[in-house]
């Protein structure tokens, strides 16, 4: 068997990128992992590591090897029981050992377990999610700046020298300055060879066309071939970096149809959804609206933790982000989502008022809205009315959770990321 010998020499780090390298490899086997994890622990821990275990037979090292090839038949020394082409039966119970039942003489592996940081940990589990439709292009105003490129300067510092530019320079001098006496040189050439036809070659006249070609070589000659005067230098300016500004409503019911279990189940959502926002878009706003009979905007403390109910009037909570959108996020300027939560328990005259609101004022301003229903009954009128909205627009997405179980799947499901191929 042929044993390779990697002898590059490694850096400081080179844990790191043995690390880093390890994960890349396994990606595949590693979010199976982080999937089943999640099953196994709390919403509200996601913000942190996890150890996680994967088959030990997917972590086996590529080997080259030599071997005959090909179909081949064998029958062993010390065989007494089997001729060449003969069948044996399979053994009773399958083929092979299971990994799950413990063997009295076997022997096995451990599943391959190591730990992923918190960073890690993230990177696997909002994989493959996005906003959908981030279409628009308005720059933030952000205290980013990067360096591009912005032509070429004639000062500048050594090292922002650019060899190309000031060459081409250089040759497109010389041809301009060495034009005239080129043309002039080939004139006194042609009139020497007339000359020395009828002259004699000590002629004074003869003499003075030589000492001009001679001048004019000299002046050609002293034309130097690259001058401080054609040096030029990358110029290089700082400029915004671009980023697409997005706002992200947050809208959640907390009357008192909402039990604590539902409650639970509603910030558990939106714990995964604000984590998700913060850790993929840099410039990104977060807007939390609570309502019962009136909706007020709170705080983050406030909207996983306050405990105040009441009625249950949901339009309340539209009308109040209609009026932000209006002071505060001009559609022209911002991409705008919408994600609520509820029970579906809504006044009957209320659900309607709300299909309006939507239809009319705020689903025209935004890229995208997801409703989840928390509930393990029938849907109730407010899940009716939303549905005429999702026949109507595309946009408008709409699921149900029975169960915090059904959390991540339906998350996923919210905010997959969408292939543009044709």
């Amino acid at each position: 068997m042929a044993q390779l010998i990697d002898r590059r020499l490694n850096g400081k780090n080179k844990s790191a990128i043995n690390r880093e390298r390890f994960l890349r490899r396994f990606r595949g086997q590693i979010k199976e992992a982080v999937a089943r994890s999640i099953k196994g622990r709390s919403i509200t821990d996601i913000d942190s590591g996890e150890k996680i275990s994967i088959p030990v037979k997917d972590v086996n090292e590529p080997v080259f090897g030599h071997a005959q090839g090909g179909m081949r038949e064998s029958v062993h020394p010390g065989n007494e029981e089997y001729q060449r082409g003969d069948q044996i039966d399979r053994p009773d119970g399958g083929a092979g050992g299971g990994g799950g039942k413990a063997s009295q003489d076997g022997e096995g592996e451990d599943d391959f377990t190591f730990e992923l940081s918190r960073e890690e940990f993230l990177n696997f589990f909002f994989d493959d999610l996005e906003l959908p439709n981030l279409v628009k292009t308005q720059l933030a105003a952000t205290q980013s700046f990067k360096q591009v490129r912005a032509g070429y300067t004639a000062d500048g510092t050594p090292s922002n020298i650019n060899i190309v530019r000031s060459l081409k320079g250089a040759l497109g001098r010389r041809i301009a300055l060495s034009a005239a006496p080129m043309a002039r040189l080939d004139e006194a050439r042609e009139e020497l060879d007339e000359l020395l036809e009828t002259l004699d070659e000590h002629d004074p006249a003869v003499q003075a066309l030589r000492e001009e070609i001679r001048a004019l070589k000299t002046r050609i000659i002293g034309i130097p071939f690259i001058d401080p005067f054609d040096l030029r230098y990358t110029n290089r300016v700082k400029v915004p970096r671009p980023s697409t500004q997005a706002v992200m409503f947050c809208v959640m019911d907390v009357s008192g149809s909402m039990d604590e279990q539902k409650k639970d189940t509603a910030k558990r959502f939106f714990i995964l959804l604000y984590l998700f926002l913060m850790r993929a878009y840099e410039k990104i706003e977060v807007v939390f609206v609570r309502h019962h009979t009136q909706a007020q905007e709170v705080n983050e403390h406030d909207f996983f933790h306050a405990r105040d109910t009441g009625g249950t009037v949901v339009s309340s909570a539209l009308k109040l982000v209609d009026k932000i959108i209006g002071e505060r996020f001009p559609t022209n300027d911002w991409n705008i989502y919408i994600a609520q939560a509820s029970d579906g328990d809504n006044w009957d005259s209320d659900s309607v008022i709300c299909k309006d609101i939507l239809l009319g004022k705020v689903l025209p301003l935004v890229q995208y809205y997801a409703y989840i229903e928390i509930t393990e009954g029938e849907p109730q009128n407010l899940w009716m009315e939303y549905q005429k909205i999702a026949a109507a627009c595309g946009h408008f997405a709409m699921r149900k959770i029975q169960s915090q179980a059904d959390i991540y799947p339906v998350f996923r499901d919210l905010f997959k990321k969408v292939s543009t191929a044709a």
